[in-house]
């Protein structure tokens, strides 16, 4: 078993890694969108938001040796499932091969974000 990190994405805001590989997978922890660059949630909106959950799992995936093509399952976590619709339409941009996914509302994220999502990729 393998701790990942990267400055490439957020450090972990409790008692967590980045992500984990273990033989051939990498589980990530939850990405919610804080820019690494900062430390803070800069987008407000659910389409931002979600390009910088992706952009911070992509990160994360990389420095395990992986990467986005090569997500077999996430996780993903909306605060409103109003957000759905808007919230698919990056998610697809990230994830043309089409992982499978659980996706459920939650009534609220850290830092009351709009989204936050993990992943299990091959490795």
């Amino acid at each position: 078993m393998e701790i990942i990190h990267t400055d490439k994405a957020p450090g972990a805001i409790g008692p967590y890694s980045q992500a984990i590989r273990s033989g051939n997978l990498v589980f990530t922890s939850g990405q919610i969108p804080i820019d690494p660059k900062t430390g803070n949630v800069e987008a407000s909106d659910i389409t931002a938001q979600t390009h910088q959950v992706c952009q911070n799992l992509k990160a994360v995936l990389e420095a395990a040796g992986s990467g986005l093509d090569r997500v077999v399952k996430t996780v993903c976590y909306l605060s409103d499932m109003e957000n759905f619709a808007a919230f698919n339409a990056v998610y697809a941009a990230y994830f043309p091969s089409k992982p499978a996914r659980s996706c459920v509302a939650v009534k609220t994220l850290p830092k009351n974000v709009l989204v936050e999502v993990e992943t299990v990729a091959e490795v």
